[in-house]
């Protein structure tokens, strides 16, 4: 009797990057187009941080039928506006400003501390009107998919906590500066997932209080395949060619504004390609090795595949294009603290969350994705 073909757990990631998510939904849209079985949720195991955790707990509710968490995805984003993230309102901003003010030039003893710059509550509404998380628990017993992770940083114990939801692993595991513990996942994980820091406001889980999952993120593709995936679709929002060096350039101090596109890319960046380095290796050891397999503190190393799709264009020269849909007050705001200078700021990429330029992340992401078209029928074994 011939035995039945084993598939592989496919494990989908979702980096972080604010408003650069819409790049995600276009390469998913492109996904979908290419995929044979439209109806089938591909991907096992799904795992996300920041803005690639609200895609990840998205696509997770609605993974009953493929095509239809996708199209979803595609038309949130497509119909994005600020004031749907955090509050853009003249009279918020202005109590944000002279908060901001009278705190520092009392050192916080006039007034408190305050807890960010933005207040993100209406994105909070936005994902508890558009994310069913009941679902989550439903598609998982229906084995719909395996598992869903959530990353966010915590400030108590300062470690990278992955919470998962999972029908197959029940266990909590612990590495040095980062956990994970298994949860029953609601809005609260993704505010906190998505809590840039001093951006916006952390979030409290239990007694600790979480941010950005980016943070303390230094092995990005570890939930993913602790949770089982035996090969994995990354999903990135940022290019990955290096930026060419300006032979004319002449040194000058860095301002505000820089120094925070350089704290964003460290988040968001340094982190993922690091870790696909650090496959590569391990990949190499057991190739090498001829085994397909290596034991390893009393565990398996296994060979895992992998596959890389990121924007083919920086989203900062697509952001530059829209400088000015950014609302007034928040842009104010920002370029009263040095955070946005000119429309060549890294944080505007990030915060610009206007249908605009949302919609030219999703037609950038579906034309990567189409590029894509052979290497991701390969890699699904189609």
């Amino acid at each position: 009797m011939k035995k039945k073909a084993r598939h592989e757990k496919i494990g989908l990631v979702l980096p972080g990057g604010g408003a650069r998510g819409a790049y995600q939904a276009g390469v998913l849209k492109a996904f979908l187009e290419i995929s044979q079985k439209r109806s089938q949720f591909p991907f096992k195991i799904i795992s996300g941080t920041s803005s690639g955790a609200i895609n990840a707990a998205f696509l997770a509710s609605e993974s009953h039928i493929f095509h239809h968490s996708v199209s979803h995805l595609v038309d949130l984003w497509s119909n994005f506006s600020s004031n749907k993230v955090y509050k853009t309102d003249p009279i918020t901003m202005l109590k944000s400003s002279l908060h901001w003010f009278l705190t520092i030039i009392s050192g916080g003893i006039l007034i408190s501390n305050p807890k960010s710059l933005l207040d993100n509550q209406p994105l909070r509404k936005l994902l508890e009107e558009h994310i069913r998380f009941s679902n989550i628990e439903e598609n998982l017993n229906q084995s719909n998919f395996e598992s869903l992770a959530i990353t966010s940083a915590s400030y108590k114990s300062r470690k990278s906590c992955t919470f998962f939801q999972s029908s197959s692993i029940s266990d909590n595991w612990q590495r040095f500066l980062r956990e994970g513990k298994t949860t029953t996942l609601n809005v609260d994980h993704l505010m906190a997932s998505v809590a840039l820091p001093l951006i916006f406001p952390a979030v409290q889980i239990d007694k600790e209080y979480y941010g950005d999952g980016a943070m303390r993120q230094a092995t990005p593709l570890s939930p993913a395949i602790r949770l089982g995936a035996e090969k994995i679709l990354i999903i990135s929002t940022h290019e990955t060619g290096e930026r060419p060096t300006i032979s004319d350039y002449h040194a000058q101090y860095p301002s505000f504004e820089k120094i925070t596109g350089y704290m964003l890319g460290a988040l968001f960046l340094d982190g993922l390609y690091s870790d696909i380095e650090r496959l590569d290796r391990i990949n190499q050891i057991i190739i090498n090795a001829k085994n397909a397999e290596i034991k390893t503190n009393k565990k398996l190393m296994k060979h895992i595949d992998y596959l890389v799709i990121a924007p083919s264009e920086d989203p900062n020269e697509i952001a530059q294009k829209h400088y000015h849909h950014i609302p007034l007050s928040i842009r104010l705001l920002l370029q009263g603290l040095g955070l946005l200078e000119d429309r060549k700021s890294e944080l505007l990429s990030f915060l610009l969350f206007e249908s605009v330029y949302t919609k030219e992340l999703i037609d950038l992401g579906y034309r990567d994705g189409i590029k894509k078209k052979e290497e991701i029928i390969d890699f699904m074994g189609q």
